[in-house]
This record gives C-alpha cells, sequence and structure tokens, in this order.
C-alpha cells in the first residue's frame, strides 16, 4: 500500500506574529510522520491567506521560497474563515489523498495528528479532533460554547459536541463535501453530512501561542446564529407555536373582555393596554427578524455568488 499524500491545511487572518511559530512545529510533524512511515515525502503545508492586510502572505511568499513542504494560495479578499478553510480543502483535494485542517494560533494539539493518521489507516475517511475538556476558558467562554452545542443538537443539527475545525477529511470525504454548494457556510455541521465511516480523537486545547484572537465575541455569537439557521428550519416551527400560543391566549382575552362588558366589570386604564401592545409588538419584531435572517440567505443563495476567489498562489500551473 503507497503511504498517503497529506495536506495541512491551515487559513490564515492577520497571523504575522504567531506563523513564523507554528510553520516550523507543521514542518516537524510532517518529516516526524513521513519519517514514521505513515505519511508520503510529497505531503505538504497549505497556507491560506485570508486577506490578510499585515505581512501574512510575505511570510507565507517566504517559506514556500525556502522549502517545498510549503504552499501557499491567498483570496482575493477577507472572506471569512469559513470560506478560507473551504478554498484550501477544494484546493487539496485533487493534489493529496488525505487532509487535516487547524489553524494557525498553535492552540490545537499537533500531536493529535497521530492518531489522526492512525485512524485513516484503520480505514476512517472524517476523523474530528474534540476538545477533551475546556479548562482553559473562561466561565462565560464556557458556558455560551457548551450551550450552543446543546442548542444546536436540539434543534436537529448533526454537529460533534466541543468540535471546531481541527478534523482530517480524506479525498473521497472531500469530493463529497465539493457537491454541497451552499453559501452560508458552516462546516462542523456540513461535513458530517456528508457521512462516510469516522471517528473522533480527544485532545487539550492550549493558549494562543503569540498574536490576538481573530475570534471576539461578535464574531462568534455570528457564527454561532449562521450555523442555527444554515442547518435547522425549528426556529420558523417554534415560531409558529408562539404564533398558536399567543393567539390562543388573545382569543380567551377577548373572551374574558366581552364576558366583562356584559357584566358591566371593565374598569379604564392604560398600564395593561400598554402592556399588551408592547408584548405583542415584541413577539412580532422578533419573529420578523427571525423570518428575515432566513429569507436573507434564500436571497444569498440564489445569487450563486462564488464563495472564495483566489488572486495568487506559490505554485506554477502543472
Amino acid at each position: 500500500m503507497e503511504k498517503p499524500v497529506l495536506y495541512i491545511v491551515v487559513p490564515c487572518y492577520n497571523e504575522q506574529e504567531v506563523l513564523p511559530i507554528t510553520s516550523g512545529m507543521f514542518l516537524e510533524k510532517i518529516r516526524a510522520l513521513a519519517d514514521a512511515g505513515k505519511i508520503s515525502e510529497e505531503s505538504r503545508v497549505l497556507f491560506v491567506n485570508d486577506g490578510s492586510k499585515d505581512d501574512t502572505w510575505k511570510i507565507i511568499e517566504g517559506l514556500a521560497a525556502q522549502d517545498a513542504h510549503f504552499l501557499g494560495i491567498s483570496l482575493s479578499r477577507n472572506r471569512g474563515h469559513q470560506n478560507a478553510l473551504l478554498g484550501g480543502l477544494m484546493a487539496a483535494k485533487d493534489r493529496c489523498d488525505v487532509t487535516i485542517s487547524i489553524d494557525c494560533d498553535g492552540q490545537d494539539d499537533i500531536n493529535a495528528m497521530d492518531r489522526m493518521i492512525d485512524a485513516y489507516l484503520d480505514g476512517c475517511e472524517v476523523v474530528y479532533g474534540v476538545r477533551a475538556r475546556r479548562d482553559t476558558d473562561t466561565f462565560f467562554k464556557r458556558f455560551t460554547a457548551e450551550g450552543f452545542y446543546h442548542l444546536m443538537n436540539r434543534l436537529g443539527a448533526d454537529i460533534v459536541f466541543n468540535h471546531a475545525d481541527y478534523r482530517l477529511m480524506s479525498s473521497r470525504a472531500l469530493a463529497a463535501l465539493a457537491e454541497f454548494g451552499e453559501v452560508n457556510l458552516f462546516l462542523r455541521g456540513l461535513v458530517p453530512l456528508v457521512g462516510f465511516k469516522s471517528t473522533s480523537v480527544y485532545y487539550d486545547r492550549a493558549e494562543r501561542i503569540a498574536g490576538e484572537s481573530h475570534y471576539p465575541l461578535k464574531k462568534m455569537l455570528a457564527l454561532a446564529f449562521d450555523g442555527i439557521t444554515s442547518l435547522s428550519v425549528k426556529p420558523i416551527r417554534l415560531i409558529t407555536t408562539l404564533g398558536v400560543v399567543v393567539s390562543v391566549l388573545s382569543f380567551i382575552g377577548v373572551l374574558w373582555a366581552l364576558i366583562a362588558a356584559l357584566a358591566g366589570h371593565t374598569v379604564a386604564g392604560w398600564a395593561s393596554t400598554v402592556c399588551m401592545v408592547c408584548f405583542m409588538g415584541g413577539v412580532q419584531l422578533l419573529c420578523l427578524g427571525v423570518i428575515g435572517e432566513y429569507i436573507g440567505k434564500i436571497y444569498l443563495e440564489a445569487k450563486h455568488r462564488p464563495r472564495y476567489l483566489f488572486s495568487d498562489r506559490t505554485w506554477k500551473d502543472e
């Protein structure tokens, strides 16, 4: 059996501080796996520059010029982590047998790749890197993150608990993923839909090696909302249920008002009226907002715009 060609796909956005450190770690891991006879010497590290504003692309070009194990592609503009990652995976799928996607910040345990490759050699097409614990997170981060995974599962989305985007995918699984044409990407929800034999490896996540996180609370919430609305229609069904409940309560309120009026027990008052109007107005605006989010996604999907465009790469056409 021929040794598989591995591509480590690393999306990068403004990573000039950490890239010189983690690039050496990725190269060392490639060489260690090759020396152990688990992967081919033709294996590579593929950096994906997501329209960085700093010197990230210059560093990637320099690394590629120094060592053939490094490759780089650059998106024409910043398209976000999910689009950059998908672009890298699609660029790699026809050049390798297996990919491992990992962030550039050095927080994910790079040694978990050994167990991922072992699982692949045992026949798994997809291997998820899953955090064993969240001791390094703040209480707020841990509570909101775990709450999100529980909520997604309750809404019917098949996602792996405590798994982000550290995963192994075979070229066969990548070819299947390429059939999914969504513009609104949430890869940790799409990959389980691909199917094929899969497993998980567990690891401890470390602190960021250098630089600052590019995923503040605002972006995390936006990603979570994208995941919910991209993978589940249950929010729409909950709105329908809420509408039925409010309608029933309103009907009961109308009957009560009529009975009170006929019995001569009506009392003039503005507080109850204002409360009811505010409540109904808030419910309606919330429902319209959720429905509007779904309509907006339909609008974006209908345009069929490209999810990413490449402007540069460090290798020539073959």
